[in-house]
């Protein structure tokens, strides 16, 4: 749609067809005079309002009122707002100044609530939902949730970050969750625009959980994966728990559940996400190309190529449900692996490693093979490449066979045996 002046009816045809420009502009609705849509250069879609307060007239300012975004709104819920806005208007209040007032008063503790019901939970997956709703109550509410949201300084963000500094990613994300929350209430009204407190505040430097196995450690999983699914894996009883009747040692062995174990190797042998493999249906699986397709996952729709061993897993097992690797109902996927894997590193004599080194070592691996960076990005569904730059210090096969070539010339000197014959220069004898 090109920036014009002619009304048309807002619908959500005409709303999905207004196309950013260079410059903001609005697009009126055709039917209700007054309500618009706001088009920014960025693509973002503003429903508003535009009336005069009292009975001024055409002497009076034109006032604008923002109802909400396009997506966290239809056009006929706003529509709808847009009618008592102008209502108020015409019975001589100031509906601007009120919704101004009112935002004014709110406490962070009201924009938080604002922000995750009309923001997170309507564009962010579930899991990043639960981590925002985790930010917000155990650390921003308890420290400032009573405070009004436009009275919040950055010292006081500051001095929570601050509070945090032995918890350096913690400390990162309360900090980008704050960010984003001030962020949006600035573009809705419950700020002033453009305030935002948790700005200009330095991140703390995070160390990096990255643990890449070595192949002894992968054979060692190995092993306890058979012992798993076979003989079983030794326990030791609680020893704060007194037993009369603890089985003998020889007898202490647990068996872990075929799909348990089976999913452990597909994480390390598709590099695959968690969920990914958890919550993997047989739908999503085509044996005859040999691929995963996955209609969502963090990073949007994804195909995850199954090497020739993962697939011959996923072949082996039994399909009892619609999802590969059931839970104990059989309508609902395996929810977790936390004690299996528990009971495999251990076994393995890997404590601390976790389920998500299986994916850095599956990424390791095609690293120091010198598949290059781009193509194991591809295979990590990454989408982008600083992503995957952590493995570029593993990417050393052109590095490896530089250093052997100049390894060897060296050795052969220091040994006396020069690898292709000597050609002395004329008129130099090698003397100094």
């Amino acid at each position: 749609m090109a920036k014009d002046k002619v009304a048309i009816k807002l619908t959500k045809r005409t709303v999905d067809a207004a196309q950013p420009a260079a410059a903001r502009y609005e697009v009126w609705d055709s039917e209700l005079k007054g309500f618009g849509l706001r088009v920014e250069p960025s693509g973002i879609k503003s429903f508003i309002v535009r009336y005069r307060p009292g009975a001024g007239g055409r002497k009076a300012p034109k006032r604008f009122v923002s109802i909400g975004r396009y997506g966290a709104l239809t056009p006929d819920d706003a529509r709808r707002r847009a009618k008592e806005i102008l209502g108020s208007a015409a019975n001589g209040e100031d509906p601007a100044d009120a919704i101004a007032q009112e935002r004014a008063a709110a406490s962070l503790s009201d924009l938080a609530k604002a922000f995750v019901a009309d923001h997170v939970k309507k564009k962010r997956k579930p899991k990043t939902v639960e981590s925002y709703e985790h930010v917000i109550n155990a650390y921003l509410l308890p420290e400032l949730g009573q405070r009004k949201a436009g009275a919040i300084a950055r010292s006081d963000i500051s001095r929570l970050h601050g509070k945090l500094f032995s918890k350096p990613a913690i400390a990162n994300r309360v900090l980008a969750v704050a960010s984003s929350m001030f962020s949006w209430g600035s573009t809705h009204g419950y700020v002033p625009e453009a305030f935002n407190p948790a700005s200009r505040i330095e991140k703390y430097q995070e160390k990096r959980r990255e643990r890449f196995l070595s192949s002894y450690e992968i054979e060692r999983i190995g092993e306890a994966l058979r012992d798993a699914e076979t003989i079983g894996l030794p326990w030791e009883p609680d020893p704060n728990k007194k037993s009369k009747h603890a089985p003998k040692d020889d007898n202490r062995r647990v068996k872990v559940s075929t799909e348990a174990v089976a999913a452990i190797r597909l994480l390390l042998l598709t590099g695959a996400r968690l969920r990914e493999i958890l919550h993997l249906r047989w739908e999503y699986v085509d044996f005859e190309r040999g691929l995963l397709l996955l209609p969502d996952s963090k990073t949007g729709r994804k195909t995850i190529i199954l090497n020739a061993p993962a697939l011959s897993i996923l072949e082996g097992l039994a399909r009892t449900s619609r999802y590969v690797l059931p839970g104990d109902d059989p309508n609902k996927p395996r929810a977790d692996l936390k004690r299996p894997w528990a009971a495999v590193s251990t076994r393995a004599g890997l404590n601390g490693v976790r389920l998500h080194d299986l994916r850095h070592t599956h990424a390791s691996f095609g690293a120091g093979s010198g598949m290059g960076l781009p193509i194991i990005g591809k295979l990590l569904g990454h989408t982008q490449s600083a992503t995957t730059a952590r493995y570029a210090h593993l990417d050393a096969d052109p590095l490896r066979r530089a250093s052997n070539k100049i390894g060897d010339a060296i050795s052969a000197a220091l040994d006396g045996r020069p690898k292709a014959p000597v050609i002395p220069i004329k008129g130099q004898t090698g003397e100094s």
